[in-house]
């Protein structure tokens, strides 16, 4: 990554999330995810002191989903957490059990998990694992695009918008040139 180089500083805290898309042989799709929080330093967490590097927080999700995005099964593995409290939360995530991936998803999510209801941390993945639900299912999903419904993903980012490329070239019944292009054109 080419950011700019830093002032001088001191690490003190990593979070890692790695989350991974899976097509199952029964025609659904499993998205996994962890996350890992680490310290630099020696850190006093409700199991007790942990030493510096060792993981405060290290849990992992699957969401298993339907290719029309419905959550089917939502497991929690709680390996390392801060506090013995946090270990009864993961149960809960089956409320999102039902629930439909697309707008509205994360309020839906915070409805059912949010709060005292689940854990912070994995609701923070909950994002990254929409998005890679959509990346892991774009090729089903794009198959039985109608040429009459426009996708589901344009004018979400400019990547995606009704004037850009993606547009252009995959779906063209639905591309809207610039004003420029336009006006080009002698319009």
């Amino acid at each position: 990554m080419s950011l700019p180089i830093p002032a001088p500083r001191e690490k003190l805290h990593r979070r890692e999330i790695i989350v991974e898309g899976f097509k199952r042989e029964d025609g659904n799709y499993d998205i996994d995810a962890t996350l890992c929080d680490t310290k630099t330093y020696e850190f006093t967490t409700g199991h007790g002191v942990l030493e510096a590097n060792t993981p405060l927080h290290g849990l992992g999700a699957r969401m298993t989903i339907t290719p029309h995005m419905e959550i089917v099964d939502f497991a929690v593995a709680m390996d390392e957490t801060p506090s013995p409290a946090c270990d009864t939360a993961g149960p809960n995530f089956k409320a999102l059990i039902g629930l439909k991936i697309s707008g509205g998803f994360l309020r839906a999510a915070n409805e059912r998990v949010g709060g005292t209801l689940g854990c912070t941390h994995v609701r923070e993945m909950l994002p990254q694992m929409a998005t890679v639900a959509f990346q892991t299912t774009y090729d089903t999903r794009t198959k039985h695009t109608s040429q009459t419904t426009p996708p589901r993903l344009m004018n979400t980012c400019h990547g995606w918008r009704e004037d850009g490329v993606i547009i252009r070239n995959n779906f063209p019944n639905f591309y809207h040139p610039t004003k420029e292009e336009r006006r080009d054109e002698g319009e």
